[in-house]
Formats: C-alpha cells, sequence, structure tokens
C-alpha cells in the first residue's frame, strides 16, 4: 500500500496503520457514511479522522490509477494547498492507497476539529445563537475562498465546520475535500452560484447576499435575486434526482 504522510505526523505511522488494518472494529464512526466511512480514533494526544473511500468501480480503478488522482491523494493535497491559503480546514495527516495493477482501497487521514456547529445547524435551528453573526462570518469565509481560486464543488451544508473561538469570532474548516478546484478565475454568476448547494433558507440568503454585496461591491438586489435562484434551481434538481432514483430502484425490483 502507497503511503504519504505530512512532515511532522510520521511518528503516527504505527498508530495509524493499525487503526487501518482494524478499520471496521476501531474508533467511533463519525456521520452516516453511506459510500464512505469515517472513523474518529485516538492516537496518543492526537485525536485523528480516518476516511475510507468506497473501492470505485472497474473503470474509475483504472481511471484513479493512471489517469487522475485518487479520492484520498486530491483529498490530502488540497488540505495543504487550503491551509497554505489560510484557509481553513483540519490538518492533513497522510493517505493511503492500495492496489495494483487498479486502484483498490484508498484512505485520507486528519487532524479531528471539535466543531460546535455545522452550516446545517443554522438551516435546523433559525434561533441558534449569533446565527445573524455566523452567517456574516461564513460570507466572508467564502469570499476568501472564491479570491483566492477556489472553487469548493461540495459546498454543502455538512462540509462547513464551525468552532466559536471567542466573543463573536468563529472560525471555518472545509471538509471532504476531494471534489475541488483550484487556480479558478470567478466571474460574478459563478460566485454567487457557487452559494446554491448550501441549501440555505430564504432569511438566510438575504444575510448572505447583503454582507457578500457590502464585501464584493455588488448590487443588493441583483445578488440576492441571483443567490435565490440558484439555490431553489439546485433543490428543484435534488428533488428530480431523488425521483429518478426512486423509479430505477423500484424498476430494478
Amino acid at each position: 500500500m502507497k503511503e504519504v504522510f505530512s512532515p511532522g505526523f510520521e511518528s503516527y505511522r504505527k498508530r495509524v496503520w493499525e487503526a487501518i488494518a482494524d478499520f471496521e472494529y476501531a474508533g467511533v464512526k463519525v456521520g452516516r457514511g453511506k459510500r464512505n466511512v469515517v472513523k474518529r480514533i485516538q492516537s496518543g494526544a492526537l485525536l485523528l479522522n480516518i476516511k475510507a473511500f468506497k473501492v470505485p468501480n472497474a473503470f474509475n480503478r483504472i481511471t484513479y490509477r493512471y489517469f487522475r488522482k485518487s479520492k484520498a491523494c486530491r483529498s490530502y493535497e488540497y488540505a495543504h494547498q487550503l491551509l497554505a491559503m489560510g484557509i481553513g480546514t483540519p490538518a492533513p495527516v497522510a493517505y493511503m492507497e492500495s492496489g495494483w495493477p487498479v486502484l483498490g482501497e484508498s484512505y485520507y487521514v486528519s487532524e479531528h476539529i471539535d466543531e460546535d456547529l455545522t452550516f446545517r445547524t443554522l438551516i435546523e435551528n433559525p434561533e441558534y445563537p449569533d446565527r445573524e453573526t455566523i452567517l456574516r462570518q461564513f460570507t466572508h469565509f467564502t469570499h476568501r475562498m472564491h479570491e483566492s481560486g477556489v472553487l469548493f464543488l461540495d459546498h454543502s451544508p455538512g462540509n462547513t465546520l464551525i468552532k466559536k473561538k471567542g466573543e463573536n469570532r468563529y472560525a471555518f474548516y472545509l471538509v471532504d475535500l476531494n471534489r475541488m478546484r483550484m487556480n479558478v478565475r470567478m466571474d460574478e454568476e459563478k460566485r454567487i452560484r457557487n452559494f446554491a448547494r448550501l441549501s440555505a433558507t430564504e432569511d438566510m440568503i438575504r444575510i448572505m447576499s447583503d454582507e457578500y454585496t457590502n464585501i464584493a461591491g455588488l448590487p443588493c438586489d441583483r445578488v440576492y435575486e441571483k443567490m435565490l435562484r440558484h439555490t431553489k434551481a439546485n433543490h428543484q434538481r435534488r428533488i428530480r434526482q431523488k425521483i429518478r432514483q426512486r423509479v430505477l430502484r423500484q424498476y430494478k425490483q
């Protein structure tokens, strides 16, 4: 199995390998993980998250071995790039890949972030303390990504961890990094559309569009209208996708 460890984390090599060897029973499962499984594992004084990616289909096993980097490798490399830009994400520890001549199992290991909430919490709990402050700071965080040329394709409710750092001060950490583009030149439309997968409610969109307008110097009504339109369109796409999946399952039966 190929292994790549970040400088400063080589001392965790033995514990990581032990956890992977006993992955089914080791640690505590994080989230629902239908396709990919994340486990939280204690290694000395450090809490680690180990993400086991589902073994891809036959075509992608060849693709990821010879023509495209694996999801584990991309997660690891994108994490390093984000941190170099000052964009929050859990510290990358290592990634591993098995299989020859095609890709088999793969794992991404990062430092665990003990978050206070995710973006989804703000959707589900309109009365969450400091909700507006968090949304405005999150908008700054997203704008900084855009200014750095980072297009996070999985900018969805569960993929931003939020941790309170002090009075009215919050830090944001991206997770699930394998679908990302770097060095992207983004126009206004692409920037605003990047908010769509967050599935924000209309009052949240009003706050975020207002803050994005203040930061970027764009017309407020235009930003709000576009953000709301893209969010609704994404919601409709998800509904159609679920219907197609349901019909396909019934057809297979």
